[in-house]
């Protein structure tokens, strides 16, 4: 994708009938295509006004948004915030068959909560636990150790001196569809459909940018 203004949607890296039976089609199609996409033209709107932002990154519009006009900063905050987190979202996610961390994330993973299975039930919990909308994250901190963080809305790790390794979106636009009002089904088909060698990709990342 690029980095500043004006942002486009890019396309997901896989079709959007990729993830079934775990993630329907209909919600990949309508979360890509309309969620994504409004939060993108969103964010143009705002930016078209305001040249002297326009070069700012994703990370950066969220990060300094505070320091705008204050009748941008709350939009400027969400809407970024909203394209950034979707577009990490999708792509950590692919059908491939893989059902545990690789690399040497799965080494950090056992390190930081025991097991994978201990992660996978802290994550959960943490999921499960955003009352209304937002997401539950993976992050590395300061130090390269992993936590597990969760935002309400559109807010990023940015703020908290976090990067982010893998998220999980639980607005209900993510699973209703398919799942009404079951979260906690939701999360677990979502772990079927992680693509872990990305996941480990960006743990790497984060570790050189600490």
């Amino acid at each position: 994708m690029n980095e500043h203004y004006k942002f486009v949607n890019p396309p997901l890296p896989y079709a959007y009938n990729s993830l079934e039976p775990f993630i329907d089609t209909k919600t990949m199609e309508l979360h890509h295509d309309r969620h994504l996409q409004t939060y993108i033209d969103n964010l143009n709107n705002i930016l078209k006004d305001y040249p002297e932002y326009q070069n700012l990154s994703l990370e950066q519009l969220i990060v300094y948004s505070s320091m705008f006009p204050c009748k941008i900063q709350t939009p400027v905050k969400n809407n970024a915030g909203g394209v950034f987190n979707h577009i990490f979202y999708f792509s950590n996610l692919c059908n491939c068959g893989l059902d545990a961390p690789t690399g040497q994330l799965a080494s950090y993973i056992t390190y930081s909560f025991g097991t994978f299975e201990a992660f996978k039930k802290q994550f959960t919990e943490a999921a499960l636990s955003v009352f209304g909308s937002g997401y539950a994250w993976l992050v590395t901190d300061m130090s390269g150790m992993l936590k597990i963080l969760t935002t309400p809305n559109q807010d990023t790790p940015f703020p908290f001196c976090l990067r982010p390794v893998l998220n999980i979106d639980v607005w209900e636009h993510a699973y209703y569809l398919k799942h009404y009002n079951v979260r906690a089904d939701y999360i677990k088909d979502w772990f079927q459909v992680i693509n872990w060698d990305t996941v480990n990709r960006n743990f790497l990342k984060c570790i050189r940018e600490q």
